[in-house]
């Protein structure tokens, strides 16, 4: 960063997913879609380049093709200023074994650490929804002078229970680190709520150094990042935890201020969506002065023909409504939406077409999906979880490449 410390991004990106199938049978979880021309990649990505961290390694494993490649393609930063993203897949540095968790990741790729000697070590993971600013989070982890700051989520504290939640005094320092735990620790400021783990990390890196080598040397370990190094720092009192309702990142809304989304299930995915479409919405793309970076796709602008029309929804370049009418969706570059059609509250990503006359209501529709004419998706769950994925929620999704059955 700019007249302080040297400062080294490592992204997480290696997670397999599963919760996301059939959106993850073929790529990443990182790699997945969002919001018609992003990857959830490009928000961390984007909120690192940001803040100034613009020597980041991205740490992947899982089916990663197509996330190296949107990475090498999209995010090439200036080599005149030593600025860089690179994808680092597994190297077996340490022996012919992959990661084991997202600890051993980080173990395994101390070449990187080396390499570099920076002072801090910012660690994120890859596949969350929002916008912060990772200065803010520096910025205070050198005023408390600590091991490790974690960013902390105020949740309430019956919902807590679905994370990782850290335990903090009123000062800010970490008392225990909590794995899921059946009763949350409340705030000192606020007894119903919890501090939540985002996952995002910054370290002094000899306390990163030395955590690491102290893990991989405990057999006992599971090496991930929540389940072993925190909880190992919080116990030196070395971790401080950072409040993230105090991020300010500019040009914010009142109404998207403090927005994270985890989108590790299909009805969170789907829900994320949702908060994109509406006339204010709860997460706004549109912040000009933060924005998301992505590869804009090389087509002509949306067209809309034969009476098409779209109404509360995001409708991406290439696209062509051609006659049919979308209400409260998202829809992808590419996508052909045919006479007499009609999508509702659904997902539709690139290059789907969606015949003449066919519904499609509160569904996930992944490339190239084709939904022959007349055929309807998302009206009888039965139906639909007989040839489809159908979510506890009630989502229909339909894979990479089906086709639809009439």
């Amino acid at each position: 960063m700019r007249g302080g410390p040297r400062v080294l991004g490592i992204v997480l990106a290696g997670g397999e997913g599963k919760r996301l199938s059939p959106l993850t049978q073929d790529r990443a979880k990182p790699a997945v879609p969002f919001g018609g021309n992003y990857r959830l990649i490009d928000f961390v990505l984007s909120n690192l380049v940001n803040g100034d961290v613009r020597q980041i390694a991205v740490l992947t494993q899982y089916k990663s093709h197509s996330l190296d490649r949107h990475i090498t393609q999209t995010w090439r930063m200036s080599q005149l200023l030593g600025n860089y993203i690179t994808p680092v897949p597994a190297q077996q540095r340490l022996g012919p074994r992959w990661y084991t968790g997202s600890a051993d990741a980080i173990f395994q790729s101390l070449n990187l650490i080396y390499d570099e000697r920076p002072e801090i070590v910012v660690v994120f993971g890859a596949d969350h929804v929002y916008r912060m600013d990772p200065a803010q989070m520096i910025d205070q982890h050198l005023q408390t002078g600590a091991g490790v700051t974690i960013a902390g989520l105020r949740v309430p504290r019956r919902e807590a229970t679905e994370f990782g939640v850290i335990d903090s005094d009123a000062s800010g320092k970490v008392r225990g680190f909590l794995e899921k735990p059946a009763d949350p620790p409340g705030l000192p400021d606020s007894p119903e709520e919890s501090f939540a783990s985002m996952g995002n990390y910054v370290f002094s890196t000899d306390a990163l150094l030395e955590a690491l080598r102290a893990d991989a040397e405990d057999p006992d370990s599971v090496h991930d990042m929540g389940g072993s190094i925190m909880p190992m720092l919080a116990g030196s009192g070395e971790a401080w935890v950072y409040d993230f309702s105090t991020n300010v990142v500019p040009g914010a809304t009142e109404r998207d201020h403090g927005y994270w989304r985890d989108v590790g299930t299909i009805d969170s995915y789907y829900d994320a969506h949702m908060d994109l479409v509406s006339v204010s919405p709860v997460f706004n793309l549109y912040n000009e002065r933060w924005p998301i970076y992505t590869l804009p796709p090389q087509r002509p602008p949306a067209k809309f023909v034969l009476g098409g029309r779209a109404e509360e929804s995001m409708v991406s370049a290439g696209a062509i409504i051609g006659g049919g009418a979308v209400h409260g969706s998202v829809i992808s570059p590419g996508v052909r939406v045919e006479r007499g059609s009609r999508i509702e509250n659904s997902v539709v990503m690139d290059g789907a077409y969606i015949g003449e006359g066919a519904h499609v209501r509160r569904a996930i529709l992944d490339k190239n999906v084709v939904v022959p004419a007349g055929a309807r998706i998302g009206f009888d769950h039965d139906l639909d979880r007989e040839r489809y994925h159908v979510s506890a929620g009630g989502i229909t999704v339909l894979g990479k490449g089906t086709r639809a059955y009439l």
